[in-house]
């Protein structure tokens, strides 16, 4: 099934795969950040005319959130991690290891999409990217309440902030040696918790 749903149900058939539009997106958006990517670099990158772009996706600013719904479904996915029966700190651990290694995997693409967009405050664009980083933050803690963690709102704040920290470290170009490093010593607290 699709990450992205199906906007536009009638008319001629789309010449483009909506997932592979929105990845495509996403990397753009990564690399420049929302406000350096136009319309018009979108549709070039997915080879597609502006107005198939706006009947498929509505706006610059829809299409956007999809990227963000798709970057969070699919470079860390927190349903990979966050398994009931799986024990917490496992999990989290796992967690901040893969995003570890996501963040700094491409050179072009350094940090968290969500978490660096979500700087941009009261903007759309910056708005959803916080909504997205608010709901991941509380999944983490209903996933450690739901494990009868009586400390899950604190470690969830632990662990949020370690990840803002990994993405703004492979934003400033750490390697992913460097970012695994930082996680183990993360792992050995939350070991403590």
């Amino acid at each position: 099934m699709s990450v992205i749903e199906n906007k536009r149900q009638r008319g001629r058939p789309r010449g483009f795969v909506l997932d592979t539009a929105v990845e495509v997106g996403q990397h753009l958006f990564h690399e420049h950040g929302y406000e350096n990517v136009s319309v018009a670099a979108l549709t070039e990158a997915i080879g597609i005319t502006p107005p198939s772009f706006y009947a498929a996706f509505g706006s610059k600013t829809a299409f956007f959130k999809d990227t963000l719904r798709f970057y969070s479904a699919t470079v860390v996915p927190l349903d990979r991690f966050l398994v009931p029966g799986i024990a917490p700190t496992k999990a989290l651990c796992d967690m901040l290891r893969a995003a570890a290694h996501a963040y700094a995997a491409h050179p072009q693409r350094r940090g968290c999409l969500i978490l660096e967009h979500a700087k941009a405050g009261t903007t759309d664009w910056g708005i959803a990217a916080a909504q997205i980083a608010t709901e991941n933050r509380e999944r983490v803690r209903v996933f450690l309440e739901a494990s009868d963690n009586e400390a899950s709102e604190r470690i969830a704040d632990y662990v949020a902030t370690t990840m803002l920290g990994l993405s703004a470290a492979a934003r400033e170009g750490w390697d992913e040696v460097r970012l695994l490093a930082v996680t183990e010593t993360a792992v050995k607290a939350l070991n403590h918790c």
